[in-house]
């Protein structure tokens, strides 16, 4: 039988839950995104919270005070921040090849707002951060993350965070080598392309200096950085699927650095 009758205990417990959840939906990826309207996510955040508040084991919060509920609080934002920030930095993955491949074929120069990670982008980065969130979306990942952050709460109870810095430290680091090895293999393609394209340029020019290489190589960058991407859209599948197990290492990471095993 679902209960929702509310008392002064149980309707804490129902704060501490909205907490957590909503500082992730704030920086989730695609529930986070700069142009999805706060209603939404508000009452996302608010019926999620009615639901969990039936699964959460209700213990003893054990606090003094107006401040030590306060502490609570900013306990359970910090956690949820945390692992929505952990999913939401996978992006940059994506982000940081197409600003490698723009660097490449001389398109660095364009930018466009990023509504998802709320910063500008190249034009190449638009792109595929479009193509990974739909991806993301047929692939059923984002219900991925939302169980993920319903599940923490077997790990990680109300007031259980125990916050273990280096391992916390230790999982950012991985993550930041992580990041320009996926980054690099996403756009190795393109790159090894356009270093042929370099070297033919080069003895070019020896060959026949009257020519400007300059005004010819920039016309010729583009092109050819745009057939080769137009030919490797076919593998994006196998860059998103390294994302998405990045996401979940990292997801699975800061958790663990928060809970005592």
């Amino acid at each position: 039988m679902v209960d929702y009758s509310f008392s002064l205990l149980t309707f804490e417990y129902f704060l501490l839950i909205l907490v957590r959840i909503s500082c992730f939906i704030y920086i989730a990826p695609f529930f986070g995104m700069q142009n999805a309207p706060g209603r939404i996510k508000i009452g996302l955040s608010f019926f999620i919270s009615l639901l969990l508040y039936q699964l959460v084991p209700r213990e003893s919060l054990g606090y003094t005070g107006i401040v030590g509920y306060s502490i609570i609080v900013l306990k359970e934002g910090i956690t949820g921040l945390l692992i929505g920030f952990a999913a939401n930095i996978c992006n940059s993955i994506i982000l940081l090849a197409g600003n490698l491949i723009d660097m490449n074929i001389g398109l660095s120069m364009a930018t466009e707002f990023n509504p998802q990670m709320k910063m500008q982008a190249s034009v190449s980065g638009n792109f595929y951060s479009y193509l990974v969130m739909l991806l993301l979306i047929s692939t059923n990942m984002h219900h991925y993350i939302l169980r993920a952050i319903s599940d923490t709460y077997q790990l990680i109870p109300i007031n259980g965070q125990v916050f273990q810095w280096d391992h916390l430290l230790q999982g950012m680091i991985t993550y930041m080598i992580n990041l320009f090895v996926i980054a690099f293999r996403c756009i190795l393609p393109v790159f090894a392309c356009i270093m042929i394209l370099n070297c033919i340029l080069g003895i070019m020019a020896k060959v026949s200096p009257q020519m400007n290489m300059f005004a010819v190589g920039m016309q010729l960058k583009v092109l050819v950085g745009l057939v080769i991407m137009f030919l490797t859209i076919g593998l994006f599948m196998n860059v998103s699927n390294f994302i998405f197990d990045e996401m979940k290492r990292t997801m699975v990471s800061i958790i663990k650095g928060m809970y005592e095993n």
